[in-house]
């Protein structure tokens, strides 16, 4: 796994918009932050430019003075490393201790159970 950055919740939901519409100039980027946020342009332009020098996305020149931002760190890839991160920060790495937390904390339905078999006898 290559060099991920840390990410914060904020900066991610950057990455989300990359990575639905695959590049994206600022202005898109902040068009449509500003329908699920109460951010400010210049906030979401600070946070563009902190993925840029993390490396987690890039920018590219579009012809005018506009960049096209582009994700340089894959969704699955991201989702992959936070997984695991999760897993080691929480869990000292035990898949069995974190799925026996969560069933423990949250009340499973039947279809959610069996679901769960289904998906752990898909992996055996």
């Amino acid at each position: 796994m290559k060099n991920i950055p840390q990410i914060s919740e904020s900066e991610l939901e950057v990455m989300k918009i990359l990575w639905e519409l695959g590049s994206a100039t600022s202005s898109q980027i902040i068009d449509r932050l500003a329908q699920i946020t109460e951010w400010k342009p210049k906030t979401v332009q600070t946070l563009i430019t902190r993925l840029v020098s993390k490396g987690a996305i890039k920018a590219e020149k579009t012809g005018g003075k506009a960049f096209l931002y582009l994700p340089v760190i894959g969704e699955n890839e991201y989702k992959t490393y936070a997984n695991h991160t999760f897993l080691h920060k929480l869990y000292n790495g035990s898949v069995q201790l974190m799925m026996a937390s969560f069933i423990k904390e949250r009340k499973l339905s039947g279809a959610e159970i069996d679901s769960l078999r289904k998906l752990l006898d898909e992996e055996v």
